[in-house]
């Protein structure tokens, strides 16, 4: 086993997952020959949204999302996993409450496996039914509700509208595929986004950044992952790698010629490139811990 001055930092700009986290058990342990050191690095803060809360909280108390033919939704989505601890909390403040809704007779859709196992943990009798795990992303997602979607209320001609709980800052990929008029009537579903959470760069962040570097500068060679475009900035500056009268990348200087940079995915990826002019060393194919795993290990691999 090597000891820690061999081992390769790999710091993730995310907040560590609770009770357990995927990137920390596969980046903490030896496997093919690579060794890495997981360091977590929290990015964004999230705070609850009082009006977009207050409102799904009155929809789920109300009953308005069932199968019956005059509600106002047939089903849910749900693409991030602070949405899902918005949907907990309301399902924890409303236990014991008669008026509260189990929802076992809607579809719940879930982006991915993080978000799937998310929702599989709110405690709801009967538990619910929840759809889409192995798609991955937002499109996949939206290909996957219009026919699965469409099944399930095949007996309407018009499809119930489906409430997706979000964040203030999301892509509009899924509302756009659903709604799209190109779409037969019979086959388009209405969606009505709610915004439940925002999100905003902590305060911590430049300072918590600037200490892990300093404590992993004689390293022979340390990874950043990068989640989200949020605090892209502050990453590239802490790494001195922003321009400031530019607001573009310079490029990497002798010191930081061995820190190297991927991303979870093509968004946050595009995103460097579009506002920075950076291109990140690597970009993973699957957003996921084995997929950032892979990406990394094969591009030290390459360089070897």
């Amino acid at each position: 086993m090597a000891s820690n001055t061999e081992k390769i930092p790999v710091l993730l700009l995310k907040t560590k997952s609770i009770p357990t986290d995927a990137y920390e058990d596969l980046f903490s342990t030896p496997r093919q020959g690579h060794d890495f050191e997981p360091t977590f690095v929290p990015v964004l803060q999230h705070k609850f949204e009082d009006d977009g809360m207050q409102q799904f909280d009155k929809l789920l108390r109300e009953r308005r999302m069932s199968k019956n033919p005059d509600s106002a939704y047939g089903g849910l989505i749900f693409t991030s996993q602070r949405a899902v601890e918005a949907f907990a909390k309301l399902v924890e403040d409303g236990k014991g409450d008669d008026n509260w809704p189990h929802l076992q007779d809607v579809p719940i859709y879930s982006v991915g496996p993080a978000t799937t196992r998310a929702l599989k943990a709110v405690s709801q009798t009967p538990q619910l039914q929840i759809f889409g795990e192995h798609t991955g992303n937002g499109d996949a997602l939206a290909q996957f509700i219009l026919d699965h979607y469409g099944e399930w209320y095949k007996d309407r001609p018009t499809k119930p509208p489906l409430l997706f709980p979000v964040g203030e800052q999301r892509r509009d990929i899924i509302p756009k595929t659903l709604m799209d008029k190109a779409i037969p009537d019979t086959r388009r579903i209405s969606v009505t986004e709610i915004v439940v959470y925002g999100t905003g760069v902590m305060e911590s962040f430049s300072g918590d950044f600037a200490n892990v570097l300093q404590k992993t500068t004689n390293r022979r060679s340390r990874w950043v992952v990068v989640f989200s475009p949020t605090g892209c900035d502050s990453m590239l500056r802490g790494l001195g790698m922003l321009d400031d009268k530019t607001g573009k990348a310079i490029p990497k200087t002798q010191e930081r010629s061995s820190t190297f940079i991927a991303t979870i995915g093509p968004t946050t990826r595009n995103f460097l490139k579009r506002t920075f002019d950076y291109n990140p060393d690597v970009c993973s194919e699957k957003p996921s811990p084995e997929g950032v795993w892979q990406s990394i290990t094969e591009f030290i691999e390459r360089s070897s």
